[in-house]
């Protein structure tokens, strides 16, 4: 059975569970979705994550991580833990920094297919590329963590895990603020980084990051990275 591909939403609506219902009627069973979190941040990890929904207990509350808040992203997340199986993985700043973020991205994506308990037979991947090497039919769809509740759900995954390893990060890190703007390009980011230079949890390959290499800090260098997921 071939996935055909998914033309891109006209319309944001809230996500909905069409796309895995048609899967299943066309023989797939176990269908799980894969988002990201942190392509764009100046500093720290890609995360992602793949989330196979349990059809008869899909928490309420699910859609695209980025029009949820902090708190109603955590209570969702606690729901899909106890109510569906979650993978997640991680490509670290220097896996970022030596194969480029995109492929980085897709490392991390298939890394976290291949996480999950029990193998899958359909993927749902939120962009318009699937990463290569999947063990089982896939499906790019722009805009899926918009519309589809196994790709929102995997988006709200990412963020959350994301965020708190971010968070963890900014004591060993002080001064950049990274609890606050998880590495994204804020003003009060980029002040930071003009004054106190890259830490070694900022991507080099990234042209602001590159362009404060001469103000780097000697004592922030050497400090602990983020090892690449598994």
């Amino acid at each position: 059975m071939a996935l055909a591909d998914s033309p891109a939403p006209a319309l944001r609506k809230p996500p909905n569970f069409r796309v895995e219902r048609a899967l299943f009627r066309d023989g797939f069973v176990r269908v799980a979705g894969v988002d990201e979190a942190g392509r764009g941040p100046l500093a720290g990890p890609v995360v992602a994550a793949a989330v196979v929904l349990n059809p008869k207990k899909i928490p309420k509350g699910i859609a695209d991580s980025k029009l949820l808040d902090r708190d109603q992203r955590e209570a969702v997340f606690e729901k899909l833990c106890a109510t569906a199986e979650i993978s997640f993985a991680f490509s670290s700043v220097t896996a970022i920094d030596t194969i480029n973020i995109f492929h980085a991205t897709m490392q991390a994506m298939r890394r976290a297919v291949l996480g999950l308990a029990q193998a899958t037979d359909a993927v749902l991947v939120d962009g318009n590329v699937v990463p290569k090497g999947l063990p089982c039919q896939s499906r790019p769809i722009v805009g899926g963590d918009a519309t589809c509740l196994s790709i929102a759900a995997a988006s709200i995954v990412a963020k959350v895990i994301r965020d708190r390893m971010m968070a963890r990060c900014d004591s060993a890190y002080s001064g950049y603020g990274l609890a606050a703007h998880k590495g994204y390009a804020t003003k009060a980011h980029q002040n930071a980084l003009e004054m106190l230079g890259p830490c070694r949890l900022h991507r080099r390959s990234f042209w602001r990051v590159a362009a404060c290499f001469e103000c780097e800090r000697p004592d922030m260098v050497d400090g602990p990275e983020l090892a690449p997921g598994t």
